[in-house]
């Protein structure tokens, strides 16, 4: 079997963890791993199949003779270093923001749109975690009935901000315990027992730029004629985003052929039985691969209308694994070498 030069650019944050784990847990085939992060970084060491692995600089000259590249250390340094990375060889696969709009970078996920990979020119961006399973579970939905309109409301984990964000609601829940006095720095509000509509920042129209993130993604992924109104929130979870979706579409459907189709659908696991209390939680995606959909029920108020409930880790299928997907795609697809 062949074997890829993988860097993980960020491998000492979340997310780049997280990278070099499912790297691991997914057996890709990789002959070289070459963590990489700021200089502050270099000399410590990351864990990756028993043993550590030394932590380089990320910087130009850092990419010769690497087949890909998992970017995971924010838009500055995507900016700056991703068209390095695919000068010296590299197809840069990129979870910041820094590259999703423009329209000569592909912005994939694996289960809806690989084809566009084929027209990536060394750089391949990561969608947005919210975005991501949104679009895993209205797939399959979209081929079969068409949808016009989708209404999501998110309940986004604080893994989401970074580590800074965990710390701060882990300090304010030992404080609660000590009756201590709870204090905020990383969100504007106190997160914990709380839950903030606020995601990002907000734009002259109202929304913030997480939630113009899902509208503007999901036109260049999956179709730009389907309306999205989305409300972004973050709640009191460590890990996994839950998100209540409504669904319009243009064609008639039925319960049974949804739950049909998101049985076999790529990525997708269905927990939908309300006799048995059985529906997917942020605590049941901890760690797994799936996307999970429960809470399947006919809207009344619209002609074909559909509301579901999307669950997964946003570490995992909203960050590391995407990459890693996109990564394993392209060499199903004929991945070869750029010069």
């Amino acid at each position: 079997m062949q074997q890829y030069k993988v860097a993980v650019v960020g491998a000492c944050g979340a997310v780049g963890q997280e990278m070099i784990k499912t790297l691991e847990q997914r057996g890709f085939p990789v002959s070289e791993l070459v963590p990489l992060d700021v200089a502050a970084k270099v000399g410590t060491f990351v864990a990756y199949k028993g043993g550590q692995v030394v932590v380089r600089e990320a910087k130009k000259g850092a990419f010769v003779g690497v087949d890909f590249a998992l970017f995971s250390a924010g838009s500055d340094a995507s900016i700056e270093l991703a068209p390095a990375a695919a000068a010296e060889g590299a197809v840069v696969i990129d979870n910041s923001a820094a590259w999703r709009m423009d329209p000569s970078v592909p912005l994939v996920v694996p289960e809806v749109n690989p084809q566009a990979l084929d027209a990536h020119k060394g750089i391949i961006a990561n969608p947005n975690c919210s975005t991501i399973q949104m679009l895993v579970a209205a797939k399959p939905i979209h081929d079969a009935f068409k949808i016009k309109r989708i209404v999501v409301s998110t309940y986004q984990a604080v893994s989401g901000t970074g580590a800074p964000a965990i710390e701060e609601l882990k300090k304010q829940a030992a404080a609660f315990v000590k009756g201590e006095k709870i204090e905020s720095e990383v969100y504007p509000r106190q997160i914990l027992f709380n839950a903030l509509p606020h995601i990002d920042l907000f734009l002259d129209n109202g929304y913030t730029k997480e939630e113009m993130k899902m509208v503007n993604e999901t036109h260049k992924i999956l179709d730009p004629d389907i309306a999205v109104c989305p409300t972004a929130v973050r709640v009191p979870v460590f890990r996994g985003h839950s998100e209540s979706i409504n669904i319009e579409t243009e064609r008639p459907f039925t319960l049974e052929a949804v739950r049909a189709l998101l049985e076999k659908a790529p990525g997708i696991k269905l927990m939908d039985d309300a006799s048995k209390q059985v529906y997917p939680t942020a605590l049941d995606a901890d760690g797994r691969d799936e996307t999970f959909v429960g809470r399947l029920r006919l809207d009344p108020t619209v002609p074909h209308g559909l509301n579901m409930w999307v669950v997964s880790d946003n570490l995992r299928k909203g960050a590391a694994l995407n990459a890693v997907q996109i990564a394993e795609t392209l060499v199903a697809r004929g991945y070869k070498r750029r010069s």
